[in-house]
């Protein structure tokens, strides 16, 4: 029986960046909540980012944002992890000298000291953080949670030199066509999912998980219902145990729809 589901959105719910879901998602996340089925949504985004997407159910899911950084309910943090200031700054550096828009994720806002107009639109009113311009990052004596750069035609040439860097003392991931995401190494979305199992009580084989990025293989490692939607890239496609339709096509909705009584 499975109790416990979990889903990325950019991606595999929505496109990258997008700020509205079906609303029959949040009509079936409710009646299968009504069936005894918790709902989670694991994202880059910041948790901020999950409530607005999620606005009109809020209340009645779990975030799993940062890629696993932070774990919570509307107006609940049930746990953070932190990011090491003098790492920071030499991510920060090398970041900027690929030429990325960098974004820092705190607890309670992100923080950027980027100018790109078309980035902070889609950060603004695409992503919907709650952001904060500075005129430098390394300035910021704030406990940080996540680093990310962006490169809006794409980031994947430009992040190699990061990762090779960073891959042993940090993990690095890409999420999407346009983010490279840095975060402690023992921060991933599979191991939120697996606290928040064991904070419920739910066996990877009650769980059914949803994604569609390299961000997303822990998480489908924790559930035996893993599904790839169609479009995911060919190593998620790998990791799943079972492919679903593509995010444009409401591929998870499809199969959250199979489990309502």
């Amino acid at each position: 029986m499975i109790k416990l589901i979990v889903s990325d959105i950019d991606g595999t719910l929505t496109e990258d960046g997008g700020s509205s879901l079906d609303p029959e998602l949040y009509e079936v996340i409710l009646r299968l909540k009504g069936q005894g089925i918790y709902f989670a949504a694991a994202s880059g985004r910041h948790a901020t980012s999950i409530e607005h997407i999620f606005k009109p159910i809020r209340e009645k899911l779990f975030y799993i944002g940062d890629n696993g950084a932070y774990l919570g309910c509307y107006g609940r943090s049930l746990f953070q992890s932190e990011y090491r200031q003098e790492m920071a700054r030499d991510v920060i550096t090398d970041m900027r000298k690929q030429g990325l828009d960098i974004l820092v994720d705190c607890a309670d806002c992100a923080y950027t000291d980027s100018k790109n107009k078309e980035f902070l639109d889609w950060i603004l009113n695409g992503y919907h953080f709650r952001l904060v311009q500075v005129e430098d990052l390394n300035s910021l004596k704030v406990p940080i949670v996540k680093i990310a750069g962006c490169r809006m035609s794409g980031v994947e040439r430009l992040a190699e030199p990061i990762i090779q860097k960073y891959s042993k003392a940090l993990k690095v991931t890409l999420a999407g066509m346009q983010w490279i995401d840095t975060m402690d190494p023992a921060v991933n979305k599979g191991n939120a999912v697996k606290l928040l199992q064991e904070s419920l009580e739910i066996l990877p084989e009650e769980t059914m998980a949803f994604g569609d990025q390299l961000n997303d293989i822990e998480m489908l490692k924790r559930a035996y219902y893993s599904f790839a939607v169609s479009n995911a890239r060919p190593e998620t496609k790998q990791a799943a145990r079972f492919l679903a339709d593509s995010n444009v096509n409401g591929g998870p909705l499809k199969i959250m729809k199979l489990l309502l009584k």
